[in-house]
């Protein structure tokens, strides 16, 4: 499997779901499955490909959902993303931040269910820094990528910090 076929999927898909959720009649879940669908045409994914990029998607714009204050700032995101908002390039930040924070207030009926979330080496993820479940070593990403080994311990479970 072609990994870099998954983060432009990723990409792609998340750019589906910010025209989608600008349609307010969508709710997330609805937006969700609007963008799969299209994401499936766009691509040559197999069915677990894309299944596994709608979960990544999923994950990632919940997490940001949890994380971004109520009145929705650059410095919220900066904040979750643990760096400037400048250093990132390539993404689509702004279909991000709206997605999130529509997210946000979805979520905010579900809070009992936030828990923390675990990333695994071959997931895709949004920008952010993570550190390793095994021996605390942080890795960062400026742009969409896949979670690779934990350099130091070859650990494959991390937290986003």
């Amino acid at each position: 499997m072609n990994k870099n076929k998954l983060v432009t999927a990723y990409t792609d898909f998340m750019k589906h779901l910010h025209e989608t959720m600008e349609d307010t009649l969508h709710s997330f879940a609805e937006a969700l499955e609007i963008s799969k669908e299209k994401t499936r045409k766009d691509s040559d994914l197999t069915s677990d490909e894309l299944d596994r990029v709608s979960e990544y998607v999923k994950r990632d714009i919940e997490h940001a959902a949890h994380g971004l204050s109520a009145e929705e700032d650059k410095d919220s995101l900066s904040e979750w993303f643990k760096f400037d908002i400048e250093l990132i390039e390539n993404f689509a930040l702004d279909a991000f931040l709206s997605v999130a924070d529509k997210t946000r207030l979805e979520l905010a009926k579900l809070e009992q269910l936030a828990k923390a979330h675990t990333y695994h080496t071959g997931d895709i993820t949004v920008p952010g820094t993570f550190i390793c479940d095994d021996c605390g070593k942080e890795i960062a990403f400026k742009t969409p990528s896949e979670i690779p080994e934990c350099p130091k311990c070859h650990g494959k479970t991390f937290i986003r910090i």
